[in-house]
């Protein structure tokens, strides 16, 4: 497209460009030991390692020299520079570091594209930008990059030398790190609460009445005075809310003879129905993707780990058939709306094995009407640099069938949004027993029954849901976003109000159960959330700004633990090893664990891109919290050691 067609040794020339490439990272920053040769002995004197000025250095394999020695003499020659690299704060690192490294003197303009299709990359060439405007972009990835040194350098030394039994077998050193190690410890916590859960028992009463489970209920008071003091709260504020209503809690009993005894007090008394509601309601579709809800979906629908999913998305991004991955968002851009329709038509065209999986369900979005468009997808203020990931439109081809699951997710989402709600309605059913005793009160009993009035949206993925094992199944109920057509409805007998009949009310042992162990896909949303369980997408997507770690390192940071023994898998659980357990429990130092901790620093390095908040200070403060971690341990004379 260039014109640079000519090959020769690391580049293409032609029509005024020459075009050259790196390896992923050419330059890293110095290891500590090339700012001082006491930095070369791990030795608790040395500590803390603070270099006065950080400094970058060739990363040394034969390969990279060979690349760079080319890159740098192009730069040489260069009249301008033409940053390509990924459009993201690593890419923008990678590079500026090279040309640092390089001395680059010549102008130097950004290309700033979120697909690599001809069309876009034309477009982005017609628009290239000042790379001053990536400043604030650098400045976060420098600094996340230093920050990372600061602690993993410094810890890694400290607690290694200082609580690491030299008579272990094992002669690696005790590996901390920034986001590794509040991960690591929201495995180890789980883990613990887990083998530390204490089950406790309880019955719970449920009736049979034409057929249909009535489940026994009580006032949740706490409930009720949590709803009315909201409502109390809000009219304060001027505001207009409704009561949530939902005031029940399931009626338990604490010992079996307990519930025996109301069994035996209302079996012969008639169940009467007191109230029928029904309400309608609507469900949208499901949002857009960003990585970490693509890694989410793929581990617990094709069982594929978050680095397989990141290897497979970016394959997809490189082949030019899905936009740029390494995203937070979910939304997409006015400006995108536009080209819908033609994105739309390209995924209309695909075919696997002959067949058009897509054509069916884009035809009825035709027909000469406008798209719809939906604030929960199109909103300018939710995207930064790059929006969600969506299909380029570019017809796929030779895909391996795991690349091609992956741009079925990407591709079916997508059309959802442009469908309308699903709609259904609800009815609950109220009944009541009255006890043989006189004075005793009523016992109150629930049933509810949902029916699709419209499918909507969920034709979309009519045959997709993929079954699930049981284990899988209670370990990721919390976090499923995956749009299930296939689950059964519960339909319910036409009752009426006052009717009333004989019932067969039983009795059934219930136990608490443990919180479920961490899959893959619940710990990348614990990781998004900085540990905090969230189901609601909304207070999500607020919360990712204090999540641990980006989308784009997530997936490595777990395979790390992997390969450092800290963790393993079982089934889909994740487990901590006792070496992951032992670690963390000699870690004393909150800063160093805690997940809340972690995501206020993610939130400033954020902070420092949109340039709230200054660089310098998150680097003086780091080097700060890292002295007073070093002076801590080294004022613990406990002779704790890692057994």
């Amino acid at each position: 497209m260039l014109g640079a067609t000519a090959q020769h040794n690391g580049y293409y020339e032609g029509n005024g460009y020459q075009v050259t490439w790196t390896y992923g990272h050419l330059c890293t920053l110095k290891e500590p030991n090339d700012y001082q040769e006491m930095w070369k002995r791990w030795t608790l004197g040395a500590l803390p390692m603070i270099p006065q000025r950080f400094q970058i250095k060739l990363i040394e394999m034969d390969h990279i020299k060979k690349q760079y020695a080319i890159v740098e003499k192009l730069y040489e020659k260069a009249d301008m520079i033409i940053n390509c690299g990924d459009a993201g704060q690593e890419g923008e690192l990678i590079q500026r570091w090279v040309m640092q490294k390089a001395r680059v003197k010549c102008p130097v303009k950004r290309l700033w594209i979120s697909s690599l299709t001809e069309e876009a990359i034309r477009e982005g060439f017609t628009n290239l930008k000042d790379q001053k405007e990536f400043e604030p972009l650098y400045l976060a990835g420098l600094s996340r990059a230093i920050g990372d040194w600061l602690l993993g350098m410094n810890a890694t030394r400290l607690y290694t030398i200082k609580y690491k039994d030299n008579n272990r077998q094992d002669k690696q050193p005790l590996s901390i790190g920034r986001v590794q190690t509040p991960t690591l410890a929201m495995i180890v916590n789980r883990q613990r609460e887990i083998e530390n859960f204490v089950p406790k028992q309880s019955w719970v009463l449920s009736t049979l009445y034409r057929n249909t489970k009535f489940n026994a209920i009580a006032h949740d008071e706490e409930a009720e005075a949590e709803d009315a003091a909201e409502v109390e709260k809000a009219k304060k504020e001027g505001k207009n809310i409704k009561a949530k209503g939902d005031i029940y809690k399931p009626l338990e009993f604490l010992t079996k003879e307990e519930g025996e005894k109301v069994v035996e007090e209302i079996k012969e008394q008639p169940l009467h129905i007191v109230s029928i509601t029904k309400k309608k309601g609507t469900e949208k579709p499901p949002q857009l993707f960003d990585l970490t809800t693509l890694q989410v979906e793929c581990n617990k629908k094709f069982a594929y780990t978050a680095e397989q999913t990141l290897n497979l998305i970016q394959s997809l991004y490189e082949k030019k058939f899905t936009t740029y991955p390494r995203v937070d968002t979910q939304y997409l851009t006015d400006d995108i709306y536009k080209k819908c329709p033609q994105t739309l038509n390209g995924v209309y065209q695909v075919k696997f094995n002959g067949v058009a999986p897509y054509a069916d369900l884009i035809r009825p979005l035709g027909g000469g009407k406008a798209l719809r468009k939906d604030k929960k997808v199109f909103d300018n203020s939710k995207v930064t640099d790059h929006h969600a990931i969506i299909p380029t439109g570019v017809i796929p081809k030779g895909l391996s069938d795991a690349e091609r699951n992956v741009y079925d997710l990407i591709a079916r989402r997508f059309i959802a949004v442009f469908y309308d709600d699903c709609k259904f309605e609800t009815t609950t059913v109220m009944a009541e027993v009255k006890p043989a005793a006189e004075d005793a009160s009523p016992i109150l009993f629930r049933t509810s029954g949902k029916v699709i009035n419209d499918e909507g949206w969920k034709v979309v993925f009519n045959k997709t849901a993929q079954p699930k094992d049981k284990e899988e199944s209670a370990e990721s109920e919390k976090d499923d976003t995956t749009p299930d057509n296939n689950a059964d409805e519960k339909l319910l007998p036409t009752f009426s109000k006052g009717e009333e009949g004989p019932h067969e009310p039983q009795l059934a042992e219930k136990w608490t159960s443990p919180p479920p162990y961490y899959t893959e896909a619940t710990l990348l949303r614990a990781m998004e959330t900085a540990g905090k369980f969230v189901d609601n997408d909304e207070l999500r997507a607020a919360m990712k700004e204090n999540g641990i770690g980006r989308p784009s390192s997530r997936a490595n940071i777990i395979e790390t633990l992997f390969k450092r023994q800290y963790i393993k898998r079982e089934r889909k659980r994740i487990v901590a090893t006792p070496t992951g357990k032992a670690l963390i429990d000699i870690i004393h130092e909150e800063l160093l664990k805690s997940p809340e901790l972690t995501g206020i620093w993610e939130k400033k390095l954020r902070d420092i891109e949109a340039q709230k908040y200054d660089a310098a200070t998150f680097i003086n403060e780091l080097k700060q919290q890292i002295t007073d971690i070093v002076n801590q341990v080294l004022s613990d004379n406990s002779n704790r050691k890692l057994l």
